[in-house]
């Protein structure tokens, strides 16, 4: 009877010690610590022109990947790297131009760099627009009242757009016609709402419009490279996490994504 009751007291104990245990992990879990099941979430600032494009990525990459879920800050590209300069939390940054690129590379705030994809600048207006705009030069004409671009200080479009009609001797006398948009994908709706008369934009975005039709193509020359970096945020929290991102960018499956939407894939 005595060894009945000593064997119970043991059973009886050995409970307590699971009860305390289960409970004290639960707390560390209340208290953030990540346990094996966790799932991390890594924030990716990107050119907003990549919209589309890294919203499918998104979608297959959360299906292989149950433990990491990925958020997109999309926007002007100087705008983000402001953003990241001041410290915001993110974890890679994809940009439409290798100025604002460089700039955070020279601060020493990207660890991995690749030169991804390419684009086209062109000149579009409503596919209902009854101007005759039927080239850049078109842009000159006194029928010709109101032009959105990018803001060239924050977005590398509007940077584009500058020196294209820079190139073109068009820009004393389109200036003072401009509308400046805070990124490329408000330049496409201030066209596709007929606020504007024509607009300067990605091939890629006029390209997933059905209300606008692209005039004509900016020559090569006439600006800067349109190239797009990807780079992982040197102070991520999420590092392996991160790059692994980084990697599946350039996989196969994602570059056929790039391609769907009219990128061109750089070597």
């Amino acid at each position: 009877m005595k060894w009945g009751k000593v064997f119970l007291f043991y059973i009886l104990c050995f409970i307590v010690v699971l009860a305390v245990s289960g409970c004290s992990a639960g707390q560390a879990n209340q208290k953030g610590e990540e346990t094996h099941d966790e799932k991390v979430t890594i924030t990716v600032s990107a050119a907003a022109s990549l919209q589309n494009a890294l919203r499918d990525i998104q979608k297959d990459y959360n299906k292989k990947q149950k433990n990491v879920d990925v958020v997109f800050n999309f926007g002007g590209s100087g705008t983000l790297k402001q953003q990241i300069i001041q410290g915001a939390p993110v974890d890679l940054f994809f940009s439409a131009d290798e100025d604002n690129f460089r700039e955070l590379m020279n601060k020493g705030l990207i660890s991995k760099k690749k030169n991804l994809l390419g684009n086209k600048l062109v000149l579009i207006t409503s596919g209902e627009s009854s101007k005759t705009i039927i080239d850049f030069k078109s842009l000159g004409q006194s029928s010709v009242h109101r032009l959105a671009i990018g803001t060239p200080k924050s977005v590398p479009a509007g940077t584009y757009a500058k020196q294209t009609l820079t190139a073109l001797n068009l820009w004393n006398k389109v200036k003072s016609k401009i509308t400046y948009a805070k990124d490329v994908r408000q330049v496409l709706t201030y066209v596709e709402t007929h606020n504007v008369d024509a607009g300067l934009v990605y091939q890629t975005d006029a390209k997933q419009s059905g209300k606008v039709k692209i005039v004509e193509t900016a020559p090569d020359q006439a600006h800067d490279p349109i190239v797009y970096p990807l780079g992982v945020i040197k102070t991520t929290k999420h590092k392996k996490e991160a790059e692994h991102f980084f990697t599946y960018l350039q996989t196969k499956e994602a570059m056929e994504v790039f391609q769907k939407y009219g990128f061109t894939i750089l070597k």
